[in-house]
C-alpha cells in the first residue's frame, strides 16, 4: 500500500505489496494542521467499506474519508472512554467521603449539599431565602463536630418546629400572634435557635476541655435544642390552643400571644416536645437515659426563665434591644449551661 502524503514524499506501510484488488477504495486520511495523506489504489468503485480496526487512529483530532463513484464520504473516528466506571468511582468516593469517620469540613460540606438539595421543599416551607443559607452553615457545622446523628438531632428539632408553627395558622394571623412570612423563619431567628449549639460545637471541633469535657458538649448542644423546641411547641400550640393564658410575672390573664405568658395546653406540649427530642438524642447516642432527664428538666427551668424576662423586660424601656432573638439566644444558653452544671452536680454525688 503506498501513502502519498501532501507535504513530504512518498513512503509505504503496511505489508508489503498488498494485494490491491482487495481495497476498492479511495481513502484520504485528513488531519487538522492543513496535513492530508492519501491511500490510493487502482480498483472498481464500490458503495461502502467495512474499516479494519488496524486503519482507526486513537486521535481523536484525524477524520477517517473516502469517496466511492467519486463521491466523497467523511468518517471520523473517535476512541472515546467508558464514562460509566469514571461516575461510578466518583459516586463511590462521593459515599466514601459522606461516610468518614471521624467527620471532616469535606465530608461536612458534601453531606449538607446532598441533604439540602433533596430536602429543599421542607426548607423553602420553614425558612427564608437568607435563613435556609444561615442553616446550611449551622448544618455543616453539626455534622462537622458530632456527625450524622447529631444533624438528625437538629433536623428533627427543624421539622416538629415548622409543623407546630404552621398549626393553625389563619386564626393566628386573625388574632395577629402569627410569625412573619407564614412562620417561615429569617436569619435572626435560625442564629437566635442555635447560637448556644454552635458554640458547643466549636468546643468539639478544637477539643477545649480534652476529653473530659467532650461529654459536656455534646450535652449541652442537645439540651439547647430541647430549651429551643420545647419553647417553640408551647408557643405555639398555646397560642392555637390555649384556653387560658397567665402572665407568669403576675399571673394575671391576658391575650393570647402576650410576652411572657403561658397556658396549660402549651406547658404541657413543650414538656413533651423536649422529652420527644432527647429520646432522639439518647436514641443516636449523644446523651445516655440520665443526660436525657437532665435536659428536660433544664430546658423547662430554662424556659420559665425566658418567660419571665419576655414579660418583665422584653422590649420594655431601656431594652428595645432586647428583642425575641436575644430572648432566644439568653433561653438556649440557660439550659445548655444549666445542663452541664445539673451534670456535673449529679457526678460530684
Amino acid at each position: 500500500m503506498e501513502v502519498f502524503n501532501s507535504l513530504s514524499n512518498p513512503t509505504r506501510i503496511g505489508p508489503p505489496n498488498p494485494d490491491r484488488s482487495s481495497f476498492p477504495f479511495l481513502l484520504t486520511l485528513q488531519k487538522k494542521k492543513k496535513m492530508s495523506t492519501l491511500f490510493h489504489i487502482k480498483s472498481p468503485p464500490v458503495r461502502s467499506f467495512q474499516f479494519p480496526h488496524s486503519l482507526h487512529t486513537q486521535n481523536p483530532k484525524h477524520s477517517l474519508s473516502y469517496t466511492t463513484n467519486n463521491t466523497p464520504i467523511k468518517m471520523t473516528s473517535f476512541h472515546r472512554p467508558n464514562a460509566l466506571p469514571s461516575l461510578q468511582g466518583t459516586v463511590s468516593e462521593a459515599i466514601a467521603l459522606i461516610q468518614s469517620s471521624p467527620p471532616t469540613w469535606q465530608s461536612a460540606l458534601l453531606s449538607n449539599v446532598v441533604i439540602f438539595v433533596l430536602g429543599s421543599p421542607i426548607l423553602v416551607s420553614g425558612l427564608s431565602l437568607s435563613g435556609i443559607g444561615v442553616a446550611f452553615l449551622l448544618g455543616t457545622l453539626t455534622w462537622r463536630a458530632f456527625g450524622p446523628s447529631g444533624f438528625l438531632l437538629v433536623a428533627t428539632y427543624f421539622v416538629i418546629g415548622t409543623a407546630v408553627t404552621k398549626v393553625k395558622m389563619a386564626q393566628k394571623e386573625a388574632q395577629g400572634v402569627a410569625e412573619k412570612r407564614k412562620g417561615r423563619r429569617g436569619p435572626g431567628s435560625v442564629i437566635g435557635s442555635s447560637a448556644a449549639g454552635c458554640v458547643c460545637a466549636f468546643m468539639s471541633i478544637y477539643g477545649v476541655g480534652g476529653e473530659a469535657f467532650s461529654q459536656l458538649w455534646q450535652l449541652g448542644f442537645v439540651a439547647s435544642f430541647c430549651t429551643k423546641l420545647s419553647d417553640t411547641v408551647s408557643s405555639e400550640i398555646g397560642k392555637a390552643y390555649g384556653k387560658i393564658t397567665y402572665l407568669v410575672t403576675t399571673l394575671k390573664v391576658v391575650p393570647r400571644g402576650t410576652e411572657g405568658a403561658v397556658s396549660v395546653e402549651g406547658t404541657l406540649a413543650g414538656i413533651l416536645a423536649s422529652i420527644i427530642l432527647a429520646f432522639v438524642g439518647c436514641l443516636m447516642g449523644k446523651i445516655d437515659a440520665l443526660q436525657a432527664v437532665i435536659c428536660v428538666i433544664a430546658s423547662q427551668i430554662a424556659n420559665l426563665g425566658e418567660s419571665i424576662i419576655g414579660a418583665a423586660l422584653q422590649e420594655k424601656d431601656g431594652f428595645r434591644w432586647l428583642n425575641n432573638d436575644a430572648v432566644n439566644v439568653i433561653n438556649i444558653s440557660m439550659g445548655s449551661i444549666l445542663a452541664v452544671l445539673i451534670q456535673q452536680a449529679v457526678l460530684k454525688n
